[in-house]
């Protein structure tokens, strides 16, 4: 595999691997520790190490087996996970991040905070060997004062003396490994595994084993034939050396012995060699200390060597033994069942969906070209065809968006770790309850919403929610309640983050703007126009400067960052009970439904999400822009007049009635042309900045037409509205027939 490829591999994994250990150890704080709990965070932290490994990241491999021992320990209830463990392994957590992070930079050599590594390492290895427990410390005395001068203390899986009976002297541990022959098919390269070995101890001898090697004019340059009989000092368990070989367990055959096994366990594994190999394996344990004299000579006067010899000429390799028998792989299953098991999801690059993307936009605009030119034409064969293909192209184009969408979990999943930090930080109380996470949202939208969210739930923490003395002299819980929900809503996906903590103070705000020039003391102004003030660049009521807010700076940033995705935000609070920050996104920022209308000789294109309904506008004009529909008031807007365009004098104009929210506008065209694809393209400089507009698209005949911000021009009626009182008058005129029939 190469370099490049095996690092974003890694990095890939390493980083989802965290999450996952992250997220298994804030349950644990929440719902107390549990034994699946445990284990899934040791697998984490193993396959980080074991991925690492093959790869020789020695930095993330050398940290990570420490913090791989702590839950070891943890693991076979030899250390509490306490609070402080849980920190302490959160903070690793952190830490192998930035390993990763230099992994990516192509910086695995480099250490990003060496005087940080060490204080962690110092803590890992205090745990390790139980510092600071005065009890362990003397049980750990007592016990090195019992052994022998000069004595090993027994390894994990070795009988003691005691009970030694036929057991061999042999103080290491014996490898035997057969790696399938398409491992190197596979991109693993069976020369990392051995130097991945080197970091668990000190490979003592290593003999290869090349039974199944064929001529050179048989030999397939990408076949693996080789094997190893490999003898290692290590402190290590037996299930440490079992996960090195976790990539390869399928097809390869694996045997490991632990120091001190059965004799007869080394006669099985001489079994299976020819006799020349037996008798080079037998000498190099007998050269290296593996096996004593004793051992040796038992071995040979049990005929272990010449039944090594007469098995070896038999096909079917010997049971495993029971007990502490070798851990056996067969390969038996063969690569039938590998191929049967074949992962269902695969892995593509970023890049290559948005070229796929790009090319399902032109697609759409190339075939808006051909079905413009069929009906000119007026060729009904044509015309047929053009409609299967616009069928096909359509059912394309929602499978492409479908690739790119991603659950909104992605960005949740941030924010128990922050949410716990941050509390414990300021000696609050707080539980985060997130819902509606398997909500889609697009893959672009979702890294650039993480950011805006991030800020909403610090300033909610730090401003909104009390101290607990606080909240209980106000009547509430001691612990507060930080909510996170998304949910689709009329074409768009609506984010709310909710807090039952203080509630904004309305005149503070009003306040504030005033001294600041925002507005005047006799303005008459709602409730959300002087909310909206704390989305004003350097605007902040906070009377004392912390490290998380009170400078003014983000709140606007997330306004920002939110009108660049052409959403919205908006602020729902009640003093005293709690505050709703509530963001709207669209559901994408690459191709969508629309629906075209005509205003003077521009078309324009509405989202066809955001559309409910067209009618035909009576002939004399409401001179309000408030038209009864339905016996209920309709604020409308004529966009040849917001945009300066020359209305058609003839013809009958028509209303388009659109959503957003909950609340309703008419826009007034002089046409109606139909749903058509939209391919979102950006506005440039000299148009970016023009309210009302999200976009443009490129229609059938190469003509651009601009893509209406529907958001900006609802909420532009309602003010239009507001500010008129004659309009109020008008509405209330248009809903008096409703009002009269309710009250008979």
């Amino acid at each position: 595999m190469k370099k490049d490829a095996a690092r974003d591999a890694v990095v890939q994994e390493a980083r989802e691997l965290l999450v996952a250990m992250e997220a298994a150890l804030l349950q644990i704080e929440m719902e107390g520790p549990g034994k699946d709990t445990i284990n899934a965070i040791f697998r984490a932290a193993h396959t980080i190490k074991g991925s690492a490994g093959l790869f020789a990241f020695d930095s993330i491999v050398q940290f990570t087996h420490l913090v791989e021992h702590v839950l070891d320990k943890v693991r076979n209830e030899e250390l509490p996970l306490n609070d402080y463990l849980m920190s302490l392994l959160l903070q690793c957590g952190d830490y192998i991040g930035e390993l990763v992070d230099a992994i990516e930079r192509c910086e695995e050599n480099a250490e990003p905070n060496l005087a940080r590594r060490q204080a962690l390492e110092a803590e890992l290895d205090a745990l390790s060997r139980g510092a600071g427990e005065p009890a362990a410390q003397e049980a750990e005395s007592v016990d090195a004062s019992s052994e022998a001068p000069g004595q090993e203390p027994a390894v994990d899986g070795a009988e003691t003396a005691a009970d030694s009976g036929a057991l061999a002297s042999n103080p290491y541990w014996h490898l035997s490994l057969q790696f399938n022959e398409n491992v190197m098919r596979d991109g693993l390269d069976p020369i990392s595994f051995l130097h991945y070995l080197r970091t668990l101890g000190r490979i003592v001898a290593i003999m290869p084993v090349l039974k199944h090697m064929p001529d050179a004019e048989a030999m397939d340059p990408e076949s693996c034939y080789i094997g190893f009989e490999i003898c290692l000092a290590s402190d290590s368990s037996r299930q440490t050396l079992e996960g090195v070989f976790e990539f390869v367990r399928e097809d390869s055959r694996i045997d490991i012995l632990p120091p001190r096994s059965p004799l007869p366990d080394y006669a099985a594994l001489l079994a299976r060699l020819d006799a020349e190999e037996a008798g080079r394996l037998s000498r190099m344990w007998h050269q290296h200390g593996a096996l004593n004299e004793e051992d040796w000579r038992r071995m040979a006067a049990e005929g272990a060597h010449e039944a090594a010899v007469m098995a070896a000429e038999e096909s079917a390799p010997p049971a495993p033994l029971a007990g502490d028998a070798p851990f056996g792989i067969s390969r038996s299953r063969g690569l039938e069942d590998r191929r049967a098991q074949e992962q269902k999801f695969i892995k593509i690059e970023v890049s290559k969906l948005d070229q796929l993307i790009d090319l399902v936009g032109e697609l759409v605009i190339a075939g808006a070209g051909a079905r413009l030119i069929a009906r000119r034409r007026k060729d009904s064969q044509f015309e047929e065809a053009t409609q299967a293909i616009d069928a096909l192209m359509e059912q394309i184009r929602d499978a492409a968006l479908t690739l790119r969408m991603v659950q909104i979990s992605e960005v949740f999943q941030r924010f128990p770790r922050v949410v716990r930090d941050i509390a414990r930080d300021m000696n609050k109380d707080i539980e985060l309850v997130m819902t509606g996470s398997e909500t889609e949202l697009d893959k672009s939208m979702i890294e650039r919403i993480a950011e805006p969210l991030m800020h909403i739930v610090r300033n909610a923490i730090d401003h909104g929610i009390e101290p607990a003395d606080e909240r209980i002299a106000a009547g509430k819980e001691p612990k507060a309640t930080l909510r996170l929900n998304a949910t689709h809503e009329s074409g768009s996906v609506v984010v709310e983050v909710m807090d039952d903590g203080r509630g904004m103070d309305r005149d503070r705000i009003l306040a504030t703007a005033i001294s600041r020039g925002l507005t005047t003391a006799d303005a008459d102004l709602s409730d959300a126009e002087i909310y909206r003030f704390v989305f004003e660049p350097g605007f902040s009521t906070a009377r004392q400067i912390t490290e998380l807010s009170g400078r003014g700076v983000g709140m606007d940033v997330v306004k920002r960052n939110v009108d660049a995705l052409h959403g919205e935000i908006a602020i729902d609070t009640e003093r005293g009970r709690g505050t709703i920050v509530r963001v709207r996104l669209p559901l994408t920022l690459a191709i969508i439904s629309g629906f075209q209308v005509v205003v003077g000789n521009a078309v324009f294109v509405i989202p066809l999400d955001m559309v409910v309904e067209c009618i035909d506008m009576p002939a004399q004009r409401p001179e309000h822009n408030i038209i009864s529909v339905r016996d209920e008031p309709l604020p409308f807007v004529h966009l040849s007049e917001l945009f300066e365009l020359p209305a058609r004098e003839r013809g009958r104009k028509s209303l388009v009635i659109v959503q957003y929210g909950h609340l309703r506008a008419g826009l007034l065209v002089d046409g109606l042309l139909g749903e058509c694809q939209a391919v979102i393209k950006p506005l440039g400089r000299l148009f970016g900045k023009v309210k009302g507009l999200s976009g443009s698209t490129i229609l059938g005949d190469g003509r651009v037409a601009l893509i209406l911000d529907i958001p900006h021009l609802v909420h532009y009626t309602q003010q239009q509205e507001q500010s008129n009182p004659m309009a109020q008058a008008e509405r209330g005129a248009a809903s008096e027939p409703e009002a009269s029939a309710e009250r008979e």
